[in-house]
């Protein structure tokens, strides 16, 4: 989730946490408001899930809240007995995500307890509940993630960077100073592209139509992801190995430029084909010229080995380049293959929901 709409979409929930417990006439709706802030979160089918979860959790905290302060008092001390079982109660079962908002309810009911506790503790155990439900009502209503657009964008974004570098790479004409800097800001855009893909694996269509769709694109989308990291991959290793490629054979760095060459386009080809802007099915036309070239690729290999016209040890230093050029040729065909797959069966349920980069 971007930071602005997290920003906007917690203060939304705080504003519809406070104005709902006034309109209820609570007297401390900043608690509503604290709540909300705890419980909003980074996609529709989290908040979903945790609702429940955070609903027992805030009622085993209740409880012992108004079980101990009935038994021992309000003391600092209780406080923080209390507070060590709810966390203790919370890790056993495997709940660490709701321990800040279980621990706060437990707080604010044990804080300052009145004349009649147990009403004053189920006021406060309301108000808790409210803010909840405002921010799973933000999540669910008002502002539900677009996963799918954000994550698109972001990984053709990434791609275009790698497929960039690999160009320059190519053909001599990168900075490497600069390539360095830029190699560890993709390293972590890659983490950040499977960070957010677990988000949008973990979204759910209600609706078993929508559902069984939604499933088909997380099978592309990971794909998409697998082959971005084959391109890393390759642009890494030519890094490593770029003394060794322009030392090599006129006729192999040739080879090697035209295939990731076709490599590159055919990759973007794709990327734009799942938005729609590429006809399903192409012509074969770059697929062959993607087989050609991984043939060439082998072959030249084994003539050069074979007839020893270059230094081995320096060609085996080199022979991983190959190797990751052959296998990002194979993930691009399978993604080929999974796209094409996606609009041609059940074409009435595969919408891809794609616009123009949010801004």
């Amino acid at each position: 989730m971007k930071l602005g709409a997290r920003i906007f979409k917690t203060g939304l929930a705080v504003t519809l946490a406070l104005y709902a417990a006034m309109w209820l006439g609570f007297e401390t709706p900043a608690f509503a408001a604290l709540a909300a802030f705890f419980a909003v979160q980074p996609s529709v089918h989290k908040s979903f899930v945790l609702i429940g979860n955070q609903i027992q959790a805030n009622l085993m905290s209740a409880v012992l809240a108004i079980v101990f302060v009935l038994a021992f008092g309000n003391e600092p001390f209780v406080i923080g007995v209390v507070v060590m079982l709810v966390i203790a109660i919370l890790l056993k079962f495997n709940k660490e995500s709701i321990i800040p908002l279980a621990v706060v309810t437990a707080v604010i009911i044990m804080g300052s307890p009145a004349d009649n506790f147990i009403h004053f503790a189920s006021n406060r155990f309301l108000l808790i509940m409210l803010g909840v439900f405002a921010a799973f009502i933000v999540n669910m209503i008002f502002l539900p993630p677009k996963h799918e657009n954000l994550l698109y964008h972001r990984v053709v974004d990434t791609n275009d960077e790698i497929i960039q570098w690999i160009r320059l790479l190519t053909r001599n004409e990168a900075d490497y100073s600069t390539l360095k800097k830029d190699l560890n800001r993709l390293r972590e855009s890659i983490v950040k592209l499977e960070n957010l893909f677990l988000l949008y694996k973990e979204e759910r269509n209600y609706l078993k139509k929508n559902e069984y769709s939604r499933l088909r694109k997380v099978v592309v989308f990971r794909q998409m992801i697998v082959a971005s990291k084959k391109a890393m991959g390759i642009l890494k290793s030519l890094d490593k190995n770029e003394h060794n490629l322009h030392h090599m054979p006129e006729e192999i760095q040739e080879i090697i430029q035209t295939q990731l060459d076709y490599l590159t386009n055919y990759h973007e080809r794709i990327m734009l084909k799942y938005m729609g802007k590429v006809k399903v099915n192409p012509t074969d036309e770059l697929h062959d010229e993607v087989g050609v070239g991984k043939r060439q690729l082998t072959d030249m290999f084994l003539n050069f080995y074979d007839n020893k016209e270059i230094d081995r040890n320096e060609w085996i230093h080199f022979f991983p380049v190959i190797a990751l050029i052959i296998e990002y040729s194979e993930e691009l065909e399978h993604l080929d293959l999974l796209v094409d797959g996606f609009f041609n069966f059940h074409k009435t349920e595969n919408e891809v929901e794609i616009t123009e980069r949010d801004l």
